[in-house]
């Protein structure tokens, strides 16, 4: 019976799927790989593109390099030639390949002939190649061509069969991510014969190159290179068809290199080795560097040259880990299975007459310990060992000379104490006091001090105290044994004491390091300004890396200088090119990296989870970031870079929170206007329209009626739009009081008798203190916010009487306004301020804009004033809504003689 079950087995290789879908974005790189220069790569090249020309396609020479072969100029007859660029380097005139005319061109082909080309300084990438993958990233087509001993991972390989050091070199990540590789071929016979003939270079060059270079053994080896790596990237080309298409293939998958690596030379040649190896295997293979988490085990020259392996290895396509521990054996184990390693990969170096006999090499340990996992050693070759040069021998000397002088400064008072205390007293055990000495040697300068004191305590005590003395002869067979146990004795006390003074300075370091970002980490997330987040992390960069830092973000699409450090720095057009470039394409760029790589300072994208937000520079100077400097740099653009995209997000949040705001006024508004303007406004209409149909046949009695609703209802649409105008001029900060002498009690009485035009039927009572003072302040908003307040209290009164009173409360003048009406709950005390907000009555919707209240608060504080609102205990019932100002002396006048 078949299953209607989906076989998921069968489905295509997801990874294999989105790489398709990547290269289908970009442009398609097609590689002409030769053995040898003069098999005709440039010639095949141009060949191919007089054919798509002839059948339309839009193909354009970049820059080829016929070398005056004349067969290869002919080729470039028809096709559009793109000029060159002509630059000035070192003296000499030299014509170069255009990249933004070519961007600007933007044909579907375009020709780049040697790859493998070093750009001139100046230039925004320093090799050919950059320049290729730029164009490739804008969606071209480009075709090249490179030599196989060209490729990074074979350098070493190729130097050792032909003795030739290939200076120009290509990662062989860049072969190994071209769509097409195309293999030009040609016997090493047929090849000497053209160079013989003269048609690879010109006779005086031919010569030379046929010595050196072109002979049949190097080309014969170089051809059989070229051969394999082009079946290993036919073989990953087949692998990513049957992925992409789930045909299931007896392909190896299972393969994966653990390659290690120390701070020795051999790593250079292990990485390489490695990368060869992977690329036969068609495997992922990761670099590792272990180090002792109990003390520093690499001086500066052993970090920068892990530092420049681990550059190395990411360029020919590897991944990098960085572990410690202090069993390196079970560390290196571990690893392997948790990234499920098949292979391991070492440097083995011949053992030296100085290495001690019991001490066991890494190689062999894991050699013993590893079990089911294939271990592959990198032997060196004793030709490329370097000696040690005299200077070196020289600045080691000179550096002895500070442990050897601390341990004869600790030694010395030993002797001293020792001889005095011996004439005084008898000590049997005066070698405490050297035991002593290498302690202190080793605590303040470390094992070696330890070793120099241990020496110059034994030969202290034997001269001194024993027997016979001062001379380095031991008379009795036991004092030669104790000696010996003395100095094993102090050996091992100075290096435990000084390996604890390692443990302690890297304590040391790391949590001074650690508490540097934690109080960073906590400094960004107690803000939320972005002016305070970029200053606080170029202050913290500066001070952890030693260099100058900037800070720049997007605004309006350019990129500005926001926080720099010191703050007067300034970036060149050049640094401002490097700093867009990784803007937008969120890689590094500047000093040491493959873009605009002459520019002062080194740009970082600041990333977070919302794409980039920033660009971080910092000055390279002579020398580049040591291994913990480029630790921390690291955790603190990550931190910024959260940082800021934190900060605007609270931004765009409180924005947000804004604009909802806004959004529910202006509803408010519109419900308002709506409900409340539409009663005048029908009252108004069927008015005029009655007056207008029934005219002279109305009663005079009734026509006055109309006449006094229309009057009635226009004044209250007048003080809708009034309190709207207030309301906007409030809003937009626009509102200037007055600063005048008012008369409180006269404002009082001009505001109850226009309210009591508006409610003939309330009852305004109002009580004025006698001794009332002027308030300094404008009388029109004083008025204005009395009128607001009667209006709202003879709507909420409930027809009971209102109450203004005035009178002065110490160094305060307090008017207040109460009614007695239904009141308000506690709660809703403070809210009856705001825009908008109105009280239910009990015959249903609150009359009014809900404006009045908000008024009223924004002209009192314009005074200088408060105003709340109270609910008085009196009958339990009624608002009380209560103003204060202070009260300011009024300079007396001056009379006039």
């Amino acid at each position: 019976m078949p299953s209607n079950e989906r076989d998921d087995t069968n489905r295509p290789d997801p990874d294999a799927l989105l790489a398709l879908a990547e290269k289908d974005r970009r442009g398609k790189l097609t590689i002409f790989l030769g053995a040898a220069p003069g098999v005709g790569k440039t010639y095949a090249m141009l060949n191919r593109a007089q054919r798509l020309k002839r059948e339309g396609t839009d193909i354009v020479a970049g820059l080829v390099e016929t070398h005056e072969r004349n067969e290869t100029s002919a080729l470039l007859d028809g096709l559009e030639i793109l000029p060159r660029i002509t630059v000035s380097y070192r003296g000499k005139s030299l014509e170069e390949f255009d990249l933004d005319a070519a961007l600007a061109r933007r044909p579907s082909i375009i020709i780049v002939d040697e790859l493998a080309h070093s750009n001139p300084e100046g230039f925004r990438h320093p090799k050919r190649y950059q320049d290729i993958e730029e164009l490739i990233a804008a969606g071209i087509d480009v075709w090249t061509a490179l030599n196989i001993q060209h490729l990074e991972s074979l350098s070493d390989l190729v130097a050792q069969i032909t003795g030739v050091n290939v200076r120009e070199r290509v990662p062989d990540t860049v072969l190994k991510r071209a769509d097409d590789v195309l293999l030009v071929d040609l016997p090493p016979a047929e090849l000497i014969t053209r160079l013989q003939e003269g048609k690879v270079y010109l006779p005086a060059s031919a010569r030379r190159a046929a010595d050196r270079f072109f002979r049949l053994g190097n080309l014969t080896a170089l051809r059989e290179l070229a051969l394999r790596r082009t079946a290993d990237r036919v073989d990953d080309q087949m692998i990513d068809y049957l992925r992409q298409n789930a045909i299931e293939g007896p392909w190896a998958t299972g393969e994966r290199l653990l390659v290690c690596i120390g701070p020795d030379a051999l790593s250079e040649k292990v990485v390489r080795v490695a990368s060869r190896l992977a690329s036969g295997l068609n495997a992922p293979w990761v670099v590792v560097s272990i180090s002792r988490d109990d003390r520093e085990t690499m001086d500066e020259e052993g970090l920068r040259r892990i530092d420049e392996t681990f550059r190395l290895a990411e360029k020919l396509g590897a991944e990098t880990k960085r572990i410690t521990g202090n069993d390196f054996v079970t560390e290196i184990l571990k690893l392997a299975r948790r990234e499920h390693a098949t292979q391991i990969v070492i440097g083995s170096q011949k053992r030296g007459w100085l290495r001690l006999p019991f001490r066991t090499r890494l190689a062999d340990a894991l050699t013993r310990e590893a079990s089911g996992i294939g271990l592959h050693l990198v032997t060196a070759d004793e030709k490329a060992v370097a000696k040690t040069p005299p200077k070196r021998v020289r600045l080691r000397i000179s550096s002895l000379a500070r442990p050897f002088g601390i341990a004869a400064l600790s030694v010395l008072p030993a002797i001293a104490v020792g001889t005095i205390m011996d004439r005084l007293v008898y000590l049997p055990n005066v070698s405490l006091l050297f035991l002593l000495a290498v302690l202190c040697a080793a605590t303040y300068a470390g094992f070696t001090a330890a070793i120099f004191a241990a020496l110059l305590s034994a030969l202290g005590y034997n001269f001194f105290f024993i027997t016979p003395r001062y001379n380095f002869t031991i008379a009795a067979p036991h004092e030669v044994f104790a000696l010996f146990v003395f100095i094993a004795a102090a050996i091992l006390a100075g290096s435990l004491a000084s390996r604890i003074r390692e443990q302690a300075n890297m304590a040391r370091s790391r949590a001074t390091a650690m508490q540097a970002l934690y109080d960073f980490a906590r400094k960004l997330s107690g803000t939320a300004d972005v002016d305070e987040v970029l200053w606080a992390s170029v202050t913290q960069l500066q001070a952890g890396i030693r260099r100058n830092v900037v800070l720049l973000l997007p605004q309006n699409d350019t990129l500005d200088t926001a926080a720099a450090w010191p703050p007067d720095t300034e970036l060149g057009v050049t640094e401002i090119a490097a700093a867009r470039w990784a803007n937008e394409r969120r890689e590094p760029a500047g000093s040491g990296t493959g873009t605009l790589p002459n520019c002062r300072f080194q740009f970082r994208p600041l990333t977070s989870p919302h794409g980039v937000v920033g660009v971080c520079g910092y000055e390279v100077g002579d020398e580049p970031l040591d291994s913990n400097a480029e630790r921390m740099l690291s955790a603190i653009i990550d931190q910024t870079a959260t940082a800021i995209d934190r900060a605007r997000l609270s931004s765009e949040s409180a924005e947000q929170a804004a604009r909802l705001e806004n959004e529910r006024y202006r509803e408010a508004l519109l419900s308002s206007i709506s409900h409340d303007l539409r009663t005048p406004l029908a009252t108004i209409t069927g008015a005029v329209t009655s007056l207008r149909e029934l005219g002279d046949r109305m009663p005079p009695e009734s026509r006055d009626d109309l006449l006094q609703s229309i009057e009635e209802e226009g004044a209250r649409l007048t003080r809708f739009v009034a309190n709207l105008l207030d309301m906007t001029r409030i809003t937009a900060g626009t509102l200037k009081a007055k600063r005048e002498w008012v008369d409180v009690g006269d404002v009082v009485r001009l505001a109850t008798e226009r309210a009591r035009k508006y409610f003939p039927a309330q009852a305004f009572e109002t009580g004025i203190a006698t001794d009332l003072p002027l308030l300094l302040g404008d009388s029109v908003l004083l008025e204005q916010v009395l009128f607001n307040l009667l209006d709202n209290a003879a709507k909420y009164g409930g027809g009971e009487p209102v109450n203004i009173y005035a009178r002065k409360d110490g160094r305060e003048l307090i008017i207040s306004v109460t009614d007695l009406g239904k009141g308000i709950p506690t709660a809703d005390l403070d809210r009856i301020f705001e825009k908008f907000y109105r009280r239910s009555k009990s015959d249903g919707r609150a009359p009014g804009t809900g404006l009045g209240l908000s008024i009223a608060r924004g002209f009192i504080e314009a005074m200088g004033g408060r105003i709340h609102a109270e609910s008085p205990a009196v009958r339990k019932r009624g608002t009380r809504i209560v103003m204060r100002f202070p009260i300011e002396e009024k300079p007396a006048d001056k009379g006039t003689s």
